[in-house]
């Protein structure tokens, strides 16, 4: 391992098909007033939102709306938010979605008492909270951002084209998330595959750093096996139990803080990707795959040892050639995976343009975690690979 470390993850899992149904007791531990916090209303149409509903009733809850949070959810929103929370002297936010609507409800809950410019204070400044924080609960509808078991939030400022994201203290993670599979068996395709995506690289993101040898790589890599061995049989048959639930639980663990521990972790895809999303709001997934391979392609040479060993352990790779060799096998293999996925594999398809590249520069935050920090000729020139 890398160095020493501190691991701390409070939130209560309740997992398998019918886990709603402990709500009823999460509940008791609140008081009367709980927002209600959803997306654009999908959760009305499958039926999930009159089961929370009946059990917030039944618990006689006082529920208060605050439905519409957007796919990259914004300042504004989050303004807004905060306003309904206050008004309504809110006790808990209960937030029914995927990974947007988790991260939205976390920045909710540390910017209610917050007596400063949210914004500024923690997606700037990157300060932590020094105020009470609202506790958070979730039920998953969704699979990809890990949001639901960690303390990140991101949020996107339109009028400074930055979408930024924050992680914090473990005390602003959900005391209690509901993981029942059958809850994202409605999810379009597309969203689907951003999410299985999403999860994949979160793993890379905390893989491709450091050269020891660690428990860290080891878990990383059967993570990513399964994700992928259970990603076909997903998109052979989407209503396939073992497969759903084996990918929500495999995403939960790429991002709950565990895989992190004893290594630096780089995170430069995510930087690339969110800047890319302040200026086209494209889903997140597609526009981590859509940078991904320039990005990994550039690192390579400064990390050989971990993609070889990249493609021998997570995609069976077992030709005879140099490190190098090996390493680039590893990449086409993703590849060929991604091209199965059916996710982004260029900026173009997501309405990036080459008069944007400049911004999107401007908007990515270097990172120094990885085999290699890049200056901004760099990001520039994997940018434009990737249109």
């Amino acid at each position: 391992m890398e160095g020493n470390f501190t691991y701390c993850n409070p939130t209560k899992i309740y997992f398998g098909e019918g886990a709603l149904e402990n709500l009823t007791d999460e509940l008791k531990k609140y008081g009367k007033v709980v927002q209600l916090i959803y997306g654009g209303g999908s959760i009305k149409k499958n039926g999930i939102y009159e089961k929370v509903v009946n059990i917030l009733k039944k618990c006689e809850k006082n529920i208060v709306e605050d439905g519409g949070v957007m796919p990259n959810p914004t300042n504004e929103k989050l303004i807004h938010g905060v306003q309904i929370a206050r008004k309504n002297h809110v006790d808990l936010l209960l937030a029914v979605g995927g990974g947007s609507v988790c991260d939205y409800a976390k920045a909710v809950s540390v910017s209610v008492h917050c007596k400063e410019d949210p914004w500024k204070k923690y997606y700037i400044d990157f300060e932590e909270p020094d105020c009470p924080i609202l506790p958070v609960g979730c039920v998953l509808t969704m699979v990809g951002t890990g949001s639901e078991m960690n303390a990140g939030s991101v949020i996107t400022n339109h009028a400074e084209k930055l979408k930024i994201g924050h992680v914090f203290g473990s005390e602003v993670m959900p005391k209690f998330t509901v993981l029942d599979p059958t809850f994202t068996y409605t999810v379009p395709l597309r969203q689907m595959v951003a999410g299985i995506y999403d999860a994949f690289n979160h793993i890379c993101e905390q893989y491709f750093s450091g050269e020891d040898d660690n428990v860290s790589d080891d878990l990383s890599e059967a993570l990513m096996r399964s994700i992928v061995k259970n990603s076909r049989k997903a998109l052979k048959d989407p209503l396939n139990y073992e497969a759903r639930s084996n990918i929500m639980w495999a995403a939960t663990w790429a991002l709950n803080t565990f895989l992190s521990r004893g290594k630096t972790t780089d995170w430069e895809v995510h930087m690339l990707g969110q800047a890319v999303g302040a200026y086209t709001d494209a889903t997140h997934g597609m526009t981590l795959s859509a940078v991904s391979l320039p990005y990994y392609r550039h690192i390579l040479p400064y990390g050989v040892k971990k993609f070889a060993r990249f493609a021998r352990e997570v995609w069976g790779i077992s030709e005879e050639g140099t490190e190098e060799t090996i390493a680039n096998k590893g990449l086409e293999a993703l590849d060929n995976w991604m091209k199965e996925l059916g996710v982004a594999r260029d900026l173009t398809s997501l309405g990036v343009t080459e008069n944007m590249i400049e911004g999107i520069a401007d908007a990515t935050r270097v990172m120094d975690g990885g085999y290699h920090v890049l200056t901004r000729p760099e990001i520039v020139e994997i940018l434009k690979e990737s249109l």
